[in-house]
């Protein structure tokens, strides 16, 4: 999410933000067709410019017309989404210089099933055009080649307030989607803060806070329907209608697993950003912590990285504060009462220790989450003073 502060007032200040709102889409036989062949391009062009080694898009785009001549298939297709993929192969580029990520790979068919256009505006005889319209009334979405296309979701909206930016197309095995991308103008008060909470996001349990309010992973993958599935699938035969049938059930499976995380997600992330002004949370490594196996499973299902990243732009749209603690600092060895520190809890299987210095017995994520809130409250206020003093 990109932010841009325009003008800072008594009230508050004016900000722009780019919120993308997620559609379900029911394409006809014809527009189905047309989004796979666009998918199918967009791969196809991707994988041939990896290959000529081509990491500047304006180059790229260039080449395009000349190489649309020899392959037709090209010209049925929204020109915009070609175009994009040139770019989005240019910022793999880029990540890859910066040490961000690998080097940019060969899209694959049947895992990179998207596409993204953008809004292109325009003006004639007085009259005001768009290549992507939104109608949440009659439940209509209008986009370039496909045109008016059936979609479900935001029952409670008649209207999107902003302007809109691009959308990407998306098919997850049979089921299609759009996400479109909003520009909004949001007013942000002045920021008076007057609750705080600590959060240990866990192993054992999702979360753990400083209120003694412990909220676990109900959310667990059918281990026994997905390997009967995998057995199946490795028995077909590789292109039979069989095969694509268990394929198709094996992606249902994994999507309603997915919905399902994001709803428990989101449904906790909204009720600590309702409750608290003030919200601490360590800066976890997590690639380094999936390097124990022991721990990497419950890693991956809880999505530590993602609760962060949820609650960071959330705090921003609800004038709150996301404070992240240093990796760093022992939570789970310090006593919340004396601050003694007690190295012996460094080992995991530890849930729950007696402080040598005085006597208190502590629960290990309920501690942390303790002394998470602490340490949030002193960086803000460290940071709250500095703010006063600069001019």
């Amino acid at each position: 999410m990109f932010i841009f502060y325009n003008a800072i007032t008594g009230d508050g200040c004016n900000m722009k933000i780019y919120k993308s709102y997620k559609f379900r889409m029911y394409p006809n036989k014809f527009q189905e067709e047309l989004i796979n062949k666009t998918i199918g391009s967009c791969r196809f062009i991707y994988n041939h410019f990896l290959d000529k080694k081509v990491s500047n898009a304006y180059s790229g785009i260039k080449l395009i017309s000349e190489f649309t001549k020899e392959k037709a298939f090209l010209k049925e297709v929204d020109s915009c989404a070609l175009r994009n993929s040139i770019f989005n192969l240019e910022n793999a580029y880029k990540r890859y210089y910066k040490n961000l990520g690998g080097h940019p790979k060969f899209k694959i068919k049947g895992i990179n099933n998207s596409y993204k256009t953008n809004n292109i505006k325009s003006t004639y005889k007085g009259k005001n055009y768009n290549s992507i319209k939104l109608d949440l009334i009659n439940k209509i979405i209008t986009l370039p080649k496909l045109k008016e296309v059936s979609i479900r979701g935001y029952r409670n909206k008649n209207k999107l307030n902003g302007e809109i930016k691009s959308a990407v197309i998306r098919k997850e095995g049979s089921k299609y989607y759009v996400s479109v991308l909003m520009e909004e103008d949001i007013i942000i008060k002045p920021f008076t803060p007057n609750t705080i909470v600590g959060i240990d996001l866990g192993i054992k349990d999702f979360l753990v806070t400083s209120h003694n309010e412990k909220i676990k992973n109900t959310i667990k993958i059918n281990q026994k329907r997905l390997r009967g599935l995998q057995r199946g699938l490795s028995r077909c035969k590789l292109g039979s209608k069989n095969r694509y049938k268990i394929k198709l059930k094996i992606q249902r499976l994994f999507m309603k697993i997915k919905n399902a995380r994001k709803f428990l997600l989101h449904t906790i992330t909204n009720k600590l950003i309702k409750e608290n002004d003030i919200i601490a949370v360590e800066n976890l490594d997590v690639e380094s912590m999936k390097q124990n196996h022991y721990i990497a499973k419950c890693l991956t299902e809880n999505h530590i990285s993602e609760i962060i990243r949820v609650l960071n732009y959330k705090a921003t749209w609800n004038n709150k504060k996301l404070i992240q603690i240093d990796r760093y600092y022992p939570s789970s060895q310090l006593c919340n009462v004396c601050n003694y520190q007690n190295k012996n809890v460094k080992e995991l299987s530890i849930r729950t220790w007696q402080c040598p210095q005085c006597g208190c017995t502590h629960d290990r994520d309920l501690n942390a989450a303790i002394n998470i809130m602490c340490e949030g409250l002193k960086i803000y206020i460290k940071t709250y003073e500095r703010e006063l003093m600069t001019p």
